[in-house]
C-alpha cells in the first residue's frame, strides 16, 4: 500500500539520545534493499525469489525499531549462510544505510499494528464520522469528504489535523448531541486501512518527512506545551515506543481535557514538534539499563566484550549513543566475524527479544 517514495528525515540533532544530524530516506533504503540482494529472499509487498517473509505483509506484529533490530540479530546467521550459498556478497551496512532501511520499513507500515478494512468501515459509521464526512463528493455534513483528505497520504498532516481541527469538531459534535468518541490505536489503524483503500484514495503516494531544525524545542515551548508536559508528564517519557498512529489517537482522546482553545500549529510547526518529541523515541530506546546489564551477562556478551584476550573491543560509552539503527549497522559490519569467533569459543549465537534489545541499548549507553 505504501510506495517507496516516502521520505523520513530523522533529526538526531533534535534528539538528546543521539548526537549528530542524520537523514533517513526511504527511497535510498528501497534501492539499498534491492541492490544488496535482500529481495532474493524477502519481498516488501511484491514478488521475490525466496521464501522468506514478505516484510510488507500485515502479519500479527507490533514491532518497535528495537524489535526489528532483534529480529535481524536472531536471523542473521541464517541470512548470512543463505547469502553465501547464493553467492551474494555480504553488505557492510553503515549507520546511514541502516537508517535508510528503517525508513523503508516505515514506508511499508512495518511499525504499525495490522489493520482491517471491514472493521474500519464499521467504525466510520459507529463513531459518527460519516455524519459529517462523505467518502467523496458533497455529503450531508459540513466536513471535508474523505477523498480530499491529504492527511491520508502523510501521517504528520494526519496528526496536525487531529490537533488543529479538534476545536471545530468538538463544537459540531456538541451541536449534534454526539459524545466525543474514544479511539484505540487499533481502531485508528482499522480506519486508516479502510479509508486508504477506497477507490478514491488507494493510488495516492504516501509521503512523510520530519525536517532537521534547531528550533524544534523552541516551537514546543512557545506553544505552551512545556506548561503541562514536564517532569513525569514529559512527552518523551510518556510516549514510549509509540507510532505516529498512537500519537494521533492520544491527541484525539485527550483533546477535551487539553487547553481550550488549542494553540494553533502550522504543518511546519507540527513537523518540528514531532521531530523534537517523537523521532527521538522512535529511533531511540526506552529500555531498562539494569535489565540490559543482566542480558549482557546472561547472553555471554562479556565473554568477548570485557575479555582483552578475545580481541573484541570493550563496549565503553560511545561518542554517539547506541540506537536500534546503530545496532543494525554494527551487526552487519562485525556480525560475521563475531559469529566465527563465537563458534570457536563454543558459544551459541544468542537470541534476543524486543525488550532484550531495548534494554541492551539502554545498558550500553549507560556504561
Amino acid at each position: 500500500m505504501y510506495k517507496a517514495n516516502l521520505l523520513l528525515v530523522f533529526v538526531i540533532g533534535a534528539a538528546p539520545v543521539l548526537a549528530a544530524s542524520l537523514e533517513a530516506d526511504a527511497q535510498r533504503g528501497s534501492e539499498f534493499f534491492k541492490t544488496q540482494g535482500c529481495v532474493n529472499c524477502h519481498a516488501v509487498q511484491g514478488p521475490s525469489k525466496g521464501k522468506a517473509p514478505d516484510l510488507g505483509q500485515r502479519y500479527d506484529r507490533n514491532y518497535t525499531p528495537a524489535g526489528i533490530a532483534a529480529l535481524m540479530w536472531n536471523h542473521a546467521p541464517v541470512m548470512w549462510a543463505t547469502m553465501e550459498q547464493q553467492g551474494v556478497a555480504l553488505p557492510s551496512v553503515s549507520t546511514q544505510q541502516a537508517a535508510d532501511l528503517f525508513a523503508f520499513f516505515y514506508s511499508a507500515r512495518y511499525f504499525e499494528k495490522p489493520g482491517e478494512a471491514e472493521r474500519g468501515k464499521r467504525l466510520f459509521q459507529s463513531k459518527h464520522c460519516a455524519d459529517c464526512h462523505a467518502l467523496s463528493g458533497t455529503g450531508k455534513g459540513p466536513g471535508k469528504p474523505v477523498s480530499d483528505w491529504v492527511s491520508l497520504h502523510d501521517p504528520v498532516i494526519m496528526v496536525q489535523n487531529m490537533w488543529d481541527h479538534a476545536d471545530n469538531m468538538r463544537a459540531e459534535m456538541a451541536s449534534r448531541n454526539i459524545q466525543w468518541p474514544q479511539l484505540t490505536a487499533q481502531d485508528f489503524d482499522d480506519l486508516l486501512v479502510y479509508l486508504q483503500n477506497l477507490p478514491e484514495t488507494r493510488n495516492a503516494a504516501r509521503e512523510f518527512s520530519l525536517p532537521p531544525s534547531d528550533t524544534s524545542e523552541q516551537v514546543f515551548e512557545s506553544k505552551g506545551c512545556t506548561g503541562c508536559h514536564k517532569g513525569e508528564l514529559a512527552l518523551d517519557k510518556i510516549l514510549g515506543d509509540s507510532s505516529l498512529t498512537d500519537v494521533a489517537v492520544d491527541l484525539w482522546n485527550h483533546s477535551p481535557q487539553m487547553q481550550q482553545p488549542h494553540p494553533r500549529l502550522s504543518l511546519g510547526e507540527m513537523r518540528q514538534v514531532l521531530a523534537y518529541v517523537w523521532a527521538k523515541q522512535f529511533f531511540g530506546s526506552t529500555g531498562d539499563s539494569e535489565r540490559g546489564r543482566k542480558t549482557f551477562e546472561s547472553k555471554k556478551c562479556a565473554a568477548c566484550h570485557g575479555n582483552a584476550s578475545s580481541g573484541a573491543p570493550a563496549l565503553t560509552k560511545p561518542a554517539e549513543p547506541y540506537s536500534a539503527v546503530a545496532m543494525v549497522a554494527v551487526l552487519w559490519r562485525h556480525g560475521p566475524a563475531m559469529e566465527r569467533k563465537m563458534r570457536d569459543m563454543h558459544i551459541a549465537w544468542p537470541q534476543l527479544s524486543q525488550s532484550d534489545m531495548a534494554n541492551l541499548i539502554a545498558y550500553l549507553n549507560s556504561r
